[in-house]
Parts: C-alpha cells; sequence; structure tokens
C-alpha cells in the first residue's frame, strides 16, 4: 500500500497578524492532492497542526473544508488525521464517528484506547498531541511513572505496541519534538517547548512512524520521519528547504520525497539602500516573500516607500538603528506603517531590539512626553 504523510499545514496563519498566507496555502494544498492522485495513494497522513490556532478563522475552517470533502468525495482517498498542539483538540474531532463513514478519520486527543484504524495488512495508529497531564489520567495506573513527556510518549506507545497484530505492518502518526531534530525560525512552539523533547526510542517497533511539529523536513532514522511543512513560513533556514510531502510503500519500504513548488518564493537579501534598489533580481525574487537586511542606513517611511515600489510582497526590513550604527532593528512592514497611528508599540519593539528587553513605565512614560512634545512643536510650528 502507499500512504503521503504530510502534516504543518497552519491554515489561517497570517505574518505578524498581517499578511494572510491562505492563497499560498490552496496553492500548495492543491499540489499535494494532485500528488496524491498521481502517486494513487491508499490514503493520506496529516500529523498535526493542521490549524494555526486552535479557534480557527472562518477561511481557515473554509479551506479546510474544501479540501477534505474534494479528498474523501471526488479523489475517494482516505485521510488520516491528529490534533497537534496548535489545533483544537474538541473543534477538530467534531462528528468524528460520522466522518469515518466518509473515509475522513480523526484523532483529537487521547483515549483510554489505542485509535487504530486497518487498511488491510496495514494498521494506522493516530496519536494527538498529549500532555504528561492528560496521559497520568488516561494511564492511572502509570501516573506515578510518569515525570517527562518521554515516559509519558513511553507508557502511551507500550500500550499500542501490546495491540500489535502479527503479520501486520504498523504506521504511527504522532506530533511530537525529538532530540536533535532540527528547528526552523517558524516553529516557535517547538523551540519555546524544549522541555517535551523525547528520544527517538519511544517509537520502537513501528514500521513507520509520521511525524509533525518541525517545519523542516528531515529523517530521524531509517523508520521516522517529518515530512515538514508545505510551505515557509519563516525567513532563514526554511528559505534554503526544499519543501515535499513523503510517498511511503509498504511493500517495498520505500519512502520517496516529492517536491512541492511554492506560490511565493522567500529569499533574504542584503546589501546598502542603493544597492537594493539597484539590484536587477530575477522575477521569482522579487515578487516573492522578501526580507531585506540594508547594511548602510535606517530605514525610514521614504525609503520604505521606495523598497515597496519595488519589492510587491516585502515582509521585513532589518536595518541600522536611527541613534547606533553598532545596533539593528528588525520591524515588519505593519510596524513601519502603524508608526503614525500606534508609535508605542513601535517604540517597545525598538526598545526590545535595542536593548533586548521591553520598556518598562517609567521609559514608556518619557516616551509619551517626548511625542506630545514633539506635537506641540509641529502644531506651533
Amino acid at each position: 500500500m502507499k500512504f503521503l504523510h504530510t502534516s504543518d499545514w497552519h491554515l489561517g496563519m497570517t505574518f505578524r497578524g498581517g499578511v494572510s498566507f491562505i492563497e499560498d496555502q490552496k496553492y500548495v494544498i492543491d499540489k499535494i492532492c494532485r500528488i496524491a492522485a498521481d502517486e494513487k495513494v491508499d490514503g493520506i497522513l496529516i500529523a498535526g497542526d493542521v490549524f494555526d490556532r486552535s479557534i480557527a478563522s472562518s477561511e481557515a475552517l473554509k479551506l479546510y473544508d474544501e479540501v477534505m470533502t474534494y479528498i474523501c468525495t471526488n479523489l475517494e482517498i482516505p485521510v488520516y488525521v491528529i490534533a497537534g498542539n496548535h489545533d483544537g483538540a474538541e473543534r477538530i474531532s467534531q462528528c468524528n464517528e460520522l466522518l469515518k463513514k466518509s473515509g475522513l478519520y480523526i484523532a483529537g486527543s487521547l483515549s483510554d484506547k489505542p485509535q487504530v484504524i486497518n487498511a488491510g495488512d496495514v494498521d494506522i495508529f493516530l496519536l494527538p498531541w498529549i500532555s504528561t497531564d492528560r496521559v497520568k489520567a488516561t494511564y492511572p495506573d502509570k501516573a506515578d511513572e510518569i515525570l517527562s513527556m518521554e515516559d509519558a510518549y513511553r507508557v502511551v506507545l507500550d500500550d499500542y505496541r501490546g495491540t500489535f497484530v502479527k503479520g501486520h505492518q504498523n504506521i504511527l502518526v504522532a506530533h511530537a519534538f525529538i532530540v536533535d531534530a532540527q528547528t526552523s525560525v517558524s516553529d516557535r512552539a517547538a523551540e519555546i517547548g524544549k522541555a517535551t523533547m523525547i528520544g527517538s526510542y519511544v517509537f520502537d517497533g513501528f514500521d513507520y512512524v509520521a511525524l509533525g511539529h518541525l517545519h523542516g523536513p528531515q529523517k530521524v532514522d531509517e523508520k521516522i520521519r517529518y515530512s515538514g511543512s508545505p510551505m515557509a513560513y519563516s525567513f532563514g533556514k526554511e528559505e534554503k528547504q526544499e519543501k515535499s510531502v513523503v510517498i511511503i510503500d509498504t511493500d517495498t519500504g520505500e519512502q520517496k520525497l516529492v517536491p512541492i513548488p511554492q506560490f511565493h518564493k522567500r529569499t533574504t537579501l542584503t546589501g546598502t539602500f542603493e544597492e537594493l534598489m539597484k539590484a536587477d533580481f530575477d522575477d521569482e525574487t522579487k515578487n516573492g516573500y522578501v526580507r531585506l537586511e540594508v547594511t548602510d542606513s535606517y530605514v525610514g517611511m521614504d525609503s520604505m516607500a521606495a523598497f515597496r515600489e519595488k519589492y510587491k510582497n516585502l515582509l521585513e526590513v532589518d536595518s541600522k538603528s536611527f541613534e547606533r550604527d553598532d545596533a539593528k532593528i528588525t520591524m515588519t512592514i505593519e510596524d513601519l506603517e502603524r508608526a503614525d497611528t500606534d508609535p508605542e508599540t513601535v517604540f517597545a519593539q525598538y526598545c526590545k531590539d535595542i536593548l533586548n528587553e521591553a520598556p518598562g513605565e517609567h521609559l514608556i512614560s518619557m516616551f509619551k512626553e517626548a511625542m506630545e512634545d514633539y506635537e506641540k512643536e509641529v502644531t506651533n510650528g
């Protein structure tokens, strides 16, 4: 049998509350559907973080509904979904029993029995995002053994392994952070929650472990793999990653990566103001999502207007501080454009970049006084 492994769609994600990525998401999910059809897969494994927030936006829910209906009804391919740490476990699993009849299998939260679906000689175990407290409540007789997230996974997966059927292959779909796995800037929850890291040994015994949580596609070992997110959500490492899905053939053991083209390429461009304005980049770069690193000057509203004219999808600018040549300040386009209407927020971001801490009440008070004095000078002209 053949399965397509994907994860971390993060439907509804926006860039710091501003630019919507919904069109990019429609584009890459359409590519995933085409790959599934072309490869004639027997199922699609989605390893968590289908949505970016527990209370998903209306446009994210609409896209999810359209995609699942298309895959299960038009393509007639079963879909196996687990909730990740970003998903609302109860919401994503609404009408779960009813949806099974359409070929959509969802595990929103940990159950006291393994959530396993049989597909011929392959058993697919669905393990959604867990917490130590949830596992203790589900396995009260093992509560004293659970001192860490690794203990929690061991307890759960020991239970799952105890149900293996002789002669069957066993696939696990999970959302987890394995020790020594490589993270990207957009793996914000993973970076913050390093206490949730676990050793890969907890997955011993499974023939394939389809993981989600980290956005960089990577192979942990011969049987454990992160599919990575289908699109790049940050600058830096993700600019250089080739986004893809994994096709698993349980008959041959083959794992094949199929690349996913991006609707907008992500690029960080570095140079002086003049160099960045005169540079003749290709259309894919100029029309993609751009982050500028300006090496010779502070970027104000006039400079920003010039950059926006050249780079249509400019998202972020890193430039010298207005006051200190040895310091840098990083601001999004939204930050800069709301400077006139919300200067206090922009000031707070400036302090975080330059002082490495949020401004206290005294500093904010001084800033407000300076703003008032400035406004008086402008008014009195």
